[in-house]
């Protein structure tokens, strides 16, 4: 007697291995150009930090074990970068977080011409840092705008060396970061408070919270989760900052602002000196891991509360 089955039918086994193994087949090529263009190099800069791989590329790396590491902690330069990028997080991070959420609460708001706003603070986000790092070293220029306007309000009659001295020029490419970032950290604030309930604000009004107060009772304890991504994201390009140093000031004067990214660039690209700034990324790499685990705390912490 023969058994009857529809024409599409498949073994429920075949059926279950199918549907494991096809997310990953779609998944291949991405991990394939992963694979060779971040996990193998990662990998290999790790293996490298423990070598002498020097000027001469054609020599095979040589194991050293922890000389790099034990240079690095004698080394009073990279010490100096270490502190200067935990200047900028310091520095950078708490206004990135604090200031594009009242520019979000700003543009969030039912007013006429406001897209023109939302556009005006986003467009710095979209320019290239090279064109913005070029523009504003004429406006920090001896004869800049910046200067002229100082010296026609008469707060300075010479002026101010925002790139030239060591006390000002970390803190003027600060500005710059700063200036970047702005349009960038409000849009993920905009989106955030446009899933907030209207109701809410509603309630709270008839319950006497309107005003500024309402966003300390109901905007700021609802925003907590995008304020932790802002802050771990801000801290995490702080950390990476190069193009407005390199642009900029080259690291000068007398390394003032020399970050630990131009640092490895340094000794990697001008020095040649391959393992030791593997062993500078490898630095590098436990700080920005500390601050992802950080990140993924706070947003376990939160999603319980």
């Amino acid at each position: 007697m023969q058994i009857w089955m529809p024409k599409n039918w498949m073994p429920k086994s075949r059926i279950s291995i199918s549907r494991v193994f096809t997310p990953y087949l779609f998944l291949l090529p991405a991990l394939l150009v992963l694979s060779f263009t971040v996990f193998f190099p990662a990998v290999q800069a790790f293996y490298l930090s423990f070598t002498r791989f020097e000027y001469d590329l054609t020599q095979a790396p040589q194991w050293v074990g922890l000389a790099n590491l034990r240079r690095l902690w004698v080394d009073p330069l990279f010490w100096q970068t270490l502190r200067n990028t935990l200047l900028y997080l310091v520095e950078v991070v708490p206004i990135l977080v604090i200031v594009p959420l009242g520019l979000a609460i700003l543009v969030n708001q039912k007013l006429r011409g406001i897209r023109w706003f939302r556009v005006a603070y986003y467009t710095p986000v979209v320019i290239s840092m090279v064109v913005a790092g070029i523009a504003w070293k004429w406006l920090y220029a001896s004869n800049g705008l910046l200067n002229q306007l100082l010296k026609l309000s008469g707060l300075s009659t010479t002026g101010i060396p925002w790139l030239t001295s060591p006390t000002w020029a970390i803190f003027s490419v600060m500005v710059v970061t700063i200036w970047k970032g702005l349009g960038y950290y409000m849009v993920i604030y905009l989106a955030g408070l446009q899933s907030i309930p209207v109701d809410l604000y509603e309630a709270a009004a008839i319950d006497g919270s309107d005003g500024i107060k309402k966003h300390w009772d109901i905007t700021i304890p609802l925003m907590r989760p995008y304020l932790a991504l802002v802050a771990v994201i801000s801290a995490i390009s702080a950390t990476k900052v190069f193009e407005e140093v390199f642009i900029m000031t080259q690291g000068g004067p007398r390394n003032s602002s020399k970050t630990i990214v131009y640092y490895l660039y340094e000794q990697a690209f001008q020095n040649l000196e391959m393992s030791y700034a593997c062993a500078i990324g490898l630095v590098m790499f436990l700080l920005i891991l500390s601050l992802s685990i950080v990140r993924l705390f706070v947003s376990g912490r939160q999603t319980v509360v």
